[in-house]
């Protein structure tokens, strides 16, 4: 089922929804399962699958010199949505990604997904990958999330890559596409992001999930511009829980984001991480009660791996 029938058949309710991490390569889905067996009492309709380019890591040769190499640190999501879809009965998202991918792995992976009967995707650009300065494009792949979107969307009519396919499976994706309520870090300003935006949801896309905030006042004011620009699709707050003192710093400069003055001052007050963590959950309780008050669709909770702190939130709004 896709997750845009999901939110009309809630009839104006607040699902629920939750991201996992694969693991580390070497790993096993236990990892998987222990974060989400706890979670699925709540019902979650969905659940986000995230994916990871590869990287790069500096290796000594028998000649002393170091060399680049690239590997892939976490698997990829094909197989684990299909693991997760058969435990759990929901529906699973895996993410999409340009970096590291040509256009016809895409398509692969596409064709794969849809013979798994996986109906959602969330299709994104990607990060950077680690020592690089900023995002590159695959050779033959996509360089931006609005040309994934769209090869997407192609394929949903039966258009692949190869034009001497005639009548090819139209395949039937819903697609999501991510969002930004403080802006893209790369985008010059709020306007030329949303313009960003808008062009995905104008490719194809069906909904938006966003980055990671921790006041509300910037989502509203978020879903406010994206209405006025004519974006009318599901918006969905992406949210997570401040765990630990250093991530004051850390959240902010990996994800671009800012701190409320108020949290901040009240994380800093804390004597322990464990009491950074109980501040963070406090507050996240307070963020998720007024977004599930002000009618959102659904509220999407980044896990980390971390299923003890995303219960005790949960609890308290459901």
């Amino acid at each position: 089922m896709k997750v845009t029938d999901y939110f009309n058949e809630a009839d104006g309710r607040t699902l629920i929804s939750f991201e996992v991490l694969p693991p580390l390569k070497g790993g096993t889905m236990k990892s998987i399962f222990d974060v989400l067996d706890p979670l699925m009492e709540f019902k979650p309709p969905f659940i986000d699958v995230t994916y990871h380019r590869e990287e790069y890591v500096y290796t000594k040769n028998a000649n002393g010199y170091y060399e680049k190499t690239s590997i892939r640190k976490r698997p990829g999501t094909v197989g684990i949505c299909a693991a997760i879809m058969h435990r759990y009965g929901v529906d699973a998202v895996p993410h999409l990604i340009c970096g590291g991918f040509t256009k016809e792995d895409t398509e692969n992976a596409l064709i794969d997904l849809n013979f798994l009967n996986i109906k959602n995707v969330l299709a994104i650009r990607g990060d950077a990958r680690r020592f690089d300065s900023q995002f590159v494009p695959t050779p033959g792949g996509h360089s931006f999330a609005v040309d994934l979107v769209k090869q997407i969307a192609k394929m949903n009519k039966g258009v692949y890559l190869d034009s001497n396919i005639e009548n090819g499976a139209q395949t039937d994706f819903c697609i999501g596409v991510a969002g930004y309520p403080e802006k893209h870090f790369e985008a010059p300003n709020l306007d030329i992001d949303l313009e960003h935006t808008k062009s995905k949801i104008e490719a194809g896309g069906d909904y938006i999930v966003t980055q990671m905030f921790f006041d509300n006042s910037k989502f509203f004011a978020y879903v406010e511009d994206c209405r006025k620009s004519g974006i009318d699709k599901p918006i969905v707050p992406g949210l997570k829980p401040l765990t630990r003192l250093r991530q004051l710093r850390s959240l902010p400069s990996r994800f671009y984001i800012s701190m409320p003055e108020t949290l901040a001052k009240e994380a800093v007050k804390c004597k322990s991480d464990e009491d950074v963590k109980e501040l963070g959950i406090e507050w996240c309780i307070s963020q998720s009660k007024e977004l599930k008050q002000s009618g959102v669709p659904c509220l999407h909770y980044y896990t980390m791996g971390d299923s003890d702190t995303i219960r005790r939130i949960v609890e308290a709004v459901y």
